[in-house]
């Protein structure tokens, strides 16, 4: 079995959020979503669970960070393309979300992001395929 990864984050509003992230155009795990928490699902081995803050706070006994004054993660995926990494963005930018840096072009690595309704940040990022090869 591959190693899968579950990345936490806790929401103000989940509904929202859900919203928010399926104008994205991800899809949730109905058995791993009720009133308090849901799955996204990003690929065949990765996910985010959207959880409430009173849900989030049963896992830490740490203070949950106000995302829009510190940040505690910075969430990066990649894409198949410049264009898609633009699409992304734009689409969350569309559904409340917003840009928080211009993009950035490396040339053999574009990328842009956006942050969530939360104030989660999300990168967005296109390497070459030659760029990848070369190690």
């Amino acid at each position: 079995m591959s190693t899968q990864i579950f990345v936490n984050l806790p929401v103000k509003n989940l509904n929202q959020s859900i919203e928010f992230f399926t104008q994205l155009g991800f899809e949730f795990n109905s058995q791993f979503t009720d009133e308090t928490s849901t799955c996204m699902i990003v690929s065949e081995n990765i996910f985010v669970m959207l959880l409430t803050h009173d849900k989030f706070k049963t896992f830490t006994p740490k203070e949950i960070c106000d995302a829009t004054k510190s940040t505690e993660v910075l969430v990066c995926l990649s894409s198949d393309s410049r264009e898609q990494v633009d699409e992304i963005v734009r689409k969350a930018v569309a559904a409340g979300g917003t840009t928080y840096n211009e993009p950035q072009d490396h040339g053999f690595m574009y990328g842009h992001g956006f942050a969530d309704l939360d104030s989660h940040i999300w990168e967005i990022i296109y390497m070459e395929p030659s760029a990848i090869s070369q190690g």
